[in-house]
């Protein structure tokens, strides 16, 4: 009998052992499939925007005159009341800022949870390059802007300071038929004494959205060339 009892107690133990291996092989098939959908969702978003050049309809780069490095205004600082700052360019490539720029985890944002334009600009003197959207593409662009914002940020002239993030029309519109636009602050700093030199902004704006386009313009002005490349 005792025999009996310890034989069905392992068939038992075995069934159970059995199940436990059956549930952790199905949440696992589960996770993979989903990490391979997700993959695979981030390829197709990519690979519509990586068409033809020339199909984005994008101006020349622009170069503009560069001003406001270390002039913070609004909450915290000797200018509490100037929340609004009229920037020079549609969008801003230099200028005004608030004093904390953003520094969150995410490099995607939406019309409902963007940083306001000053702070951006904030993280333009720090080596940002942003990219700005028009409104109107939000919803049907979403899994493009995630899929490259991955891609850009891994490139090594980005080193994660790539945003994107939806442009404000109270700052004025974006020109008729252009939806995108890059924007960097670039500068020369003298690694032994710190002086800052050579500034000047950069702006190039589309009608559609190109990887090629956005990853030539993180190349042709990286992280490291900015007011303060080695902020966060």
């Amino acid at each position: 009998m005792q025999a009996a009892q310890k034989k069905a107690e392992r068939r038992r133990l075995l069934v159970v052992i059995g199940a436990c291996v059956a549930v952790v092989a199905i949440i696992g098939a589960a996770v993979a499939w989903a990490v391979l959908g997700e993959q695979n969702k981030k390829a197709e978003a990519l690979s519509a925007i990586s068409g033809d050049v020339a199909a984005a309809s994008c101006d020349p780069i622009t170069d503009d005159p560069a001003s406001g490095s270390s002039e913070h205004v609004g909450p915290g600082t000797n200018q509490p009341d100037l929340t609004t700052v009229k920037y020079a360019t549609v969008p801003p490539s230099s200028g005004q800022h608030f004093a904390v720029p953003a520094v969150e985890a995410r490099r995607v944002y939406t019309v409902a949870d963007a940083p306001k334009i000053e702070t951006l600009v904030h993280n333009l003197e720090h080596g940002y390059t942003i990219l700005w959207y028009d409104r109107s593409v939000e919803t049907e662009q979403a899994a493009a802007f995630e899929a490259l914002a991955a891609k850009v940020n891994a490139m090594k002239e980005s080193a994660n300071k790539f945003l994107i993030s939806p442009w404000d029309p109270a700052y004025g519109e974006l020109p008729a038929g252009k939806k995108y636009a890059l924007s960097h602050w670039s500068a020369d700093v003298d690694q032994s004494s710190g002086k800052v030199s050579n500034q000047m902004g950069h702006r190039q704006l589309c009608g559609g959205l190109n990887t090629t386009v956005v990853e030539d313009f993180v190349k042709k002005f990286p992280w490291s060339s900015a007011p303060e490349p080695g902020a966060a």
